[in-house]
């Protein structure tokens, strides 16, 4: 029966399902550290905070999935959700660029990792693309952490994506 279930969860983690919206999902209420469970859905959204009307383009992808290039105007976002695979494998990266400003970031969007659960309030991971770099919402504290600064030079989206 576990082996069952172990299998049934790492088949539905594998098949992420995505979508596109023009505003952010509200942020879920703060909860205390809760431990991990294979059962549960995480949501990983990626929002456009940048200014002056930017285009921001997406493409996020996992080992076994690509989750397709999107371009987000500002205040709209790109998620989608998905169960933990066995044995702590799960990973999501995005390349993100702006065009405009000619510069573009690669970075982990999802890991398993308590710290980064805690950030995500143990189910929805925020990513907020800003003119300065990218920010993680810390959800239980109400504040946004500064991830990673943008890299200069504008890149191919579908050349900077392979893993």
């Amino acid at each position: 029966m576990h082996l069952f279930l172990l299998v049934l969860t790492t088949l539905m983690a594998a098949n992420p399902s995505t979508s596109t919206s023009s505003a952010p999902a509200p942020a879920p209420a703060p909860t205390k550290d809760k431990p991990n469970s294979l059962f549960s859905t995480w949501h990983v959204h990626v929002v456009n905070g940048l200014s002056n009307n930017k285009i921001l383009l997406v493409h996020c992808k996992s080992k076994d999935d690509d989750l397709g290039e999107r371009h987000l105007t500002v205040g709209s976002e790109t998620q989608w959700h998905f169960r933990l695979a066995a044995f702590g494998s799960t990973l999501f990266f995005c390349f993100m660029a702006s065009e405009s400003d000619h510069v573009h970031v690669r970075l982990d969007v999802f890991w398993e990792d308590k710290v980064l659960f805690r950030y995500c309030n143990w189910q929805s991971c925020i990513w907020t693309a800003r003119d300065d770099g990218i920010y993680l919402k810390n959800i239980p504290d109400n504040h946004d952490v500064f991830m990673h600064g943008w890299e200069m030079g504008s890149m191919l989206l579908a050349n900077s994506t392979s893993v």
